[in-house]
């Protein structure tokens, strides 16, 4: 197996709700039916979710009919040139960027993918502390 793929389900501030780690050859659209399966019941107030064009397809439908979410796609304007800000997909971006700041989580050092999705959670609850002890 080479690679893997890191599916984070994040609130509206970036804060990792749920994070589910495959091997880098699975579809994107399969890590997320996985994903949605195991957060099922754990979150009764959340609604919608957005996702970027790798998950468009069945993948709306799918979600509507099992886990009675609605699943909006951000694209891209195809006829726009260069770097747009897409509303809404910058806030999982964003978590992987302060992800990528732990030295553990910058390269997929784990063997296990379960040890690599502790380290996330590890990681997020290091960030959250440090947030918290700085609050007035």
């Amino acid at each position: 197996m080479k690679g893997r793929k890191r599916h984070l389900l994040v609130d509206t501030l970036g804060l990792v709700m749920k994070v589910l780690v495959t091997e880098g050859d699975r579809q994107d659209r399969d890590g997320a039916k996985l994903l949605l399966v195991m957060i099922l019941g754990l979150f009764p107030r959340l609604k919608k979710i957005w996702a970027d064009g790798g998950y468009r397809g069945t993948l709306v439908e799918w979600v509507k009919r099992h886990c009675r979410l609605d699943l909006e796609i951000v694209e891209r304007d195809p006829a726009t040139k260069g770097f747009v800000l897409l509303p809404r997909r910058w806030v999982v971006e964003r978590t992987f960027a302060w992800l990528n700041h732990c030295r553990r989580l910058s390269k997929d050092y784990e063997y296990y993918p379960q040890t690599s999705e502790a380290f996330v959670y590890v990681a997020m609850i290091r960030l959250m502390t440090r947030r918290l002890a700085r609050s007035p």
